[in-house]
C-alpha cells in the first residue's frame, strides 16, 4: 500500500523576532510534513511556537519577524520565496487559516455573506470555474429531486453549460453565482437557515456560529491546507465537540489537509491522525496519535501526558513538569528542555539533538534515542 503524498513539507525553519529587549529566537529548526487528507495536531504549551509556525506558513508574520532559514514547500512551491501576486494566489487557493477568536477577525460592519463573497470577488479568474460548477451541481440536484426544472431554471442550466472553461462573467452574474456558492458553503458548515446567516452581521451570531462562519470563509477557497489555530478554545464543551466533528466531516468533503494547533491533548486524541509536540521553538516528537499516547518517548511528552487526568489510570496521581518555559531571548544551550528534564546528562546542555526516526513513523529529538 503506497504512502499518502506530502502536501506540506517544512524544513529547518528558524524565525527570530527583533524586540527592544533583544532577538526572540522563536523557531529553532522546525521540521515536519503534512500528508494529503490528514489532520496533523501541533501541540505544546503557550509560547512553544505553534502559532508562529502557522503564521510563517501563511506568510502573516509581523514586520519585526525575520525568517533566518528554512523551506515551506506546498505542493512543490516554496512559500517563503513567493512574492506579490504569486503569494496572493497561494493564500487564496492553497492555504486558509481559521483563528482562535472569530469576533476579532470578522468585520463587524459587513454581513457574513458579503465577507465570503468579497474573498471570491478579489480574484474572479481563480473562482469563476468553481462558481459555475457549483451552481450547475445545485441545478442538477434540484432536477433529480423534482424530476424536472422550471423553464427559467432549465434556461439558466443551459446557459451555464454553454459557457467556455475560461468564461469571463459580468460583475452582476459573478455576484449572483457567488451568492449561491456562499449559501452552499454556509450549508456545508451546518449553519441553520443559510439565507438568514448570509444577511446577518457577526454580532447577531453566537460564538459557535461565528466560528462556523470563519470556517466557511476559509473553505470557500477549497484550500489544499487548512490551518486551525486554537479554534475551540473560546467555546463551551458542547459547541467544541460540534466544531471538531464538523472539521472531520469537512476535511473529507473538500479533500483538504489540516494542521490543528492546540494545547489540549484531549482534542488531539479525538480528531488528529498524527501529532507533533513542540517545545520552545522545536518539534521534539512526531508520531501517529495512537503511538504517541501509548509510547511517548521524549521526556517533555511524557511530562505532558503525566500532567493530565486519564480515564484508564488506576489512581489519580498527576505530576507537573518542574521549572518554566525558557526565555527565548537567551534560550538554554543544547537541548532547550534540558534544564527541566529529569533524564538530562552532560551532552544535553552542549549539543542540540537531531530529530531521529526511532521506529517507523515515530520521530524524537533526544539523545536518549541516538543521534
Amino acid at each position: 500500500m503506497s504512502q499518502p503524498q506530502d502536501v506540506l513539507t517544512v524544513k529547518n525553519l528558524r524565525v527570530n523576532f527583533h524586540t527592544y529587549a533583544g532577538d526572540v529566537k522563536a523557531l529553532d529548526g522546525v521540521e515536519f510534513t503534512v500528508r494529503k487528507g490528514e489532520v496533523l495536531g501541533l501541540v505544546g504549551e503557550s509560547g512553544s511556537g505553534k502559532s508562529v509556525t502557522a503564521l510563517t506558513i501563511e506568510g502573516l508574520l509581523p514586520q519585526n519577524a525575520e525568517v533566518l532559514s528554512g523551506e515551506v514547500m506546498l505542493d512543490g512551491a516554496d512559500l517563503l520565496k513567493l512574492k506579490g501576486s504569486q503569494l496572493m494566489t497561494e493564500r487564496l487557493t492553497g492555504i486558509a487559516m481559521v483563528f482562535q477568536d472569530p469576533t476579532t477577525y470578522l468585520n463587524p460592519v459587513l454581513t457574513v455573506g458579503s465577507q465570503i463573497t468579497e474573498i471570491l470577488a478579489s480574484a474572479p479568474k481563480l473562482f469563476t470555474k468553481e462558481l459555475i460548477s457549483s451552481r450547475l451541481d445545485d441545478l442538477k440536484k434540484m432536477e433529480a429531486d423534482k424530476s424536472a426544472l422550471s423553464p427559467e431554471l432549465q434556461k439558466e442550466k443551459g446557459q451555464l453549460e454553454a459557457l467556455p472553461a475560461d468564461a469571463k462573467l459580468s460583475k452582476r452574474e459573478f455576484n449572483r453565482l457567488a451568492k449561491y456558492y456562499a449559501l452552499d458553503i454556509l450549508h456545508q458548515v451546518r449553519l441553520p437557515e443559510p439565507e438568514r446567516i448570509f444577511k446577518s452581521y457577526p454580532f447577531e451570531l453566537s460564538g459557535g456560529m461565528k466560528q462556523r462562519a470563519m470556517i466557511a470563509m476559509a473553505l470557500a477557497r477549497r484550500p489544499k491546507l487548512l490551518l486551525a489555530d486554537e479554534i475551540t478554545t473560546a467555546l463551551d464543551v458542547t459547541v467544541q465537540a460540534q466544531i471538531l466533528k464538523l472539521l472531520q466531516l469537512l476535511k473529507e468533503e473538500i479533500d483538504t489537509s489540516v494542521i490543528l494547533i492546540t494545547h489540549d491533548l484531549a482534542v488531539v486524541a479525538e480528531v488528529c491522525d498524527r501529532v507533533a509536540v513542540m517545545y520552545a521553538g522545536n518539534i521534539v516528537e512526531l508520531a501517529d496519535v495512537e503511538e504517541l499516547f501509548k509510547n511517548p518517548l521524549h521526556p517533555y511528552t511524557q511530562g505532558l501526558l503525566a500532567s493530565i487526568p486519564r480515564p484508564d489510570a488506576t489512581k489519580l496521581e498527576l505530576t507537573s513538569i518542574k521549572g518554566s518555559v525558557p526565555n527565548l531571548i537567551s534560550p538554554p544551550t543544547g537541548c532547550r528542555f534540558h534544564p527541566r528534564c529529569p533524564k538530562a546528562f552532560d551532552r544535553c546542555s552542549k549539543e542540540k539533538p537531531p530529530l531521529v526516526e526511532f521506529s517507523p513513523g515515530h520521530f524524537v529529538e533526544c539523545f536518549l534515542y541516538g543521534g
